[in-house]
């Protein structure tokens, strides 16, 4: 009887899946810098700042990197997506399918919905790394491609679960958990940072500089490990979240949003999370890998004589209970669910955008089963650096084709949501578009070694200027007229 009742409770909720969010159900600046706050300061967090240190970044080019990449990412949430979201009020998939027709925005929803579930998924393992320290569970090492144990798969599906639910709950539900746990996940990161600098022999404020470029960040690295610049750290906080604000995926959020200037509320996430708290994680990991190096010799003078497979695990539980105990492994395993559950969320939006019929909460419930099996697996956690890059750059060139379709279009006498007013199940100028955006950047990597941080810029322009060209051939055929936008 209670399932039932709690089943007929789902059924109810209402998340404006194919429909423009109504002017009763918008949210203020509160809703946003929370969520925010409480997405990008993560578990994973715990993750990519000990990366940064892994890579040999220098302390100046890690603070100028940060600064710069940051400020990027928060202009483009505000200036590129929240407009969309705002003037639009419709899901990114919503959306697409208006412009794209509905086989091609089925595939682009197949291969999105597969990447946030990757994604999520690296969260849930960055939580299991602390539920399994009090049961002794062997953590994954950095190498590590496999899952490490059983129980470690047992943590997995038990964080798994959690997460799951609570995205099954709908966007209210989410938004709740994230604004209770931020404030408290921001003081734990700084308080873990600030607790073992001592140890690095940081006793005052004028110490820190010293210290952070002689044991933290000391511009080395292991053999086999390329070696980051500025221009890394830039372009990955920038398109850290390349999906969600050029790709446009935040469209689903931001919807919600009276105004578009609530975009900037992702200042609240990026600086939190990905400066302090990226700082704070490297911190943390520089005590670990500083244990390891010989009496008499530097970090930086030790680290080109070892191999990665010598460095310490980056598994976040651990870092963070050294640094300040039980607090430490409930503030990853908290960050984790708040990242993982919009990312769950938005993986849900697009996959039941594919098969509207089924209702929201099920096909979410299906998805974070399939994320918990993926996150199984630690290569998502170890390698995440170049995922993140990876399904930034993959979602990309989709977010170009609304932004052209949405602000220059009508400007160039083009027909806006052009699959809508043909009845098209394919627009080609959009398929070819994705398709071709991603072959010349393959081919960027692979004959002329552009490494896959630095790509996403002159994909955008890419996929900008080839959608306008194909669409200018495209609509010449037909006899269509342009369009006054609609929603």
């Amino acid at each position: 009887m209670k399932l039932e009742k709690f089943k007929s409770n789902l059924d109810s909720i209402e998340e404006y899946e194919s429909q423009p969010v109504p002017a009763s159900k918008l949210k203020g600046w509160k809703s946003f810098l929370g969520m925010y706050a409480g997405e990008h300061t993560a578990g994973t967090e715990f993750v990519i700042g000990p990366l940064f240190v892994v890579h040999g970044v220098t302390a100046v080019d890690l603070v100028t990197g940060l600064l710069v990449g940051n400020l990027l990412a928060v202009l483009s949430w505000a200036f590129l997506c929240a407009p969309i979201a705002t003037g639009t009020r419709l899901t990114l998939y919503n959306k697409l399918e208006k412009i794209c027709g509905r086989n091609l925005t089925r595939i682009y929803n197949l291969v999105n919905g597969i990447m946030f579930c990757f994604l999520a998924g690296s969260m849930i393992a960055v939580s299991a790394t602390a539920v399994g320290i009090p049961f002794g569970i062997e953590m994954p090492g950095l190498g590590d491609w496999f899952p490490s144990s059983v129980g470690w798969i047992v943590a997995v599906f038990a964080v798994g679960l959690v997460i799951t639910v609570v995205a099954v709950l709908g966007y209210d539900q989410i938004a709740r958990f994230s604004n209770i746990a931020a404030p408290w996940m921001i003081l734990i990161f700084f308080g873990a940072g600030l607790a073992v600098l001592p140890e690095l022999g940081v006793n005052s404020f004028a110490d820190f500089w010293r210290v952070a470029n002689e044991k933290i960040w000391v511009g080395a690295t292991a053999e086999n490990v390329s070696r980051f610049s500025f221009w890394h750290v830039m372009f990955f906080s920038w398109f850290a979240n390349m999906a969600m604000h050029i790709g446009m995926s935040d469209m689903s959020i931001l919807r919600y949003a009276k105004k578009w200037q609530h975009g900037f509320a992702s200042a609240a996430g990026v600086y939190l999370g990905h400066f302090f708290a990226w700082m704070a994680a490297g911190i943390l990991y520089a005590v670990v890998l500083v244990q390891i190096v010989p009496p008499g010799m530097t970090l930086a003078g030790y680290l080109p004589t070892i191999g990665s497979d010598q460095m310490p695990s980056v598994a976040p539980g651990p870092l963070a209970t050294y640094a300040i105990g039980i607090s430490g492994a409930l503030c990853v395993i908290v960050a984790g669910w708040t990242t993982a559950n919009p990312t769950i969320y938005r993986a849900g939006l697009a996959i039941q955008a594919m098969i509207p019929r089924v209702k929201r909460w099920k096909v979410t419930l299906a998805v974070g089963l399939f994320t918990t099996v993926a996150a199984c697996f630690p290569a998502l956690v170890m390698k995440l650096l170049d995922f993140v890059a990876l399904y930034g750059l993959i979602l990309m060139p989709m977010g170009a084709v609304i932004f052209m379709d949405y602000h220059l279009f009508p400007k160039l006498r083009l027909s806006t949501d052009y699959a809508e007013q043909q009845n098209s199940s394919f627009n080609w100028a959009a398929g070819l578009t994705w398709f071709i955006t991603l072959v010349a950047a393959v081919a960027l990597n692979i004959f002329a070694g552009v490494e896959i941080f630095f790509l996403g810029l002159p994909g955008w322009f890419l996929a900008a200027a080839l959608y306008v060209i194909f669409s200018k051939l495209l609509q010449k055929k037909s006899s269509i007229q342009p369009a006054v936008r609609t929603i």
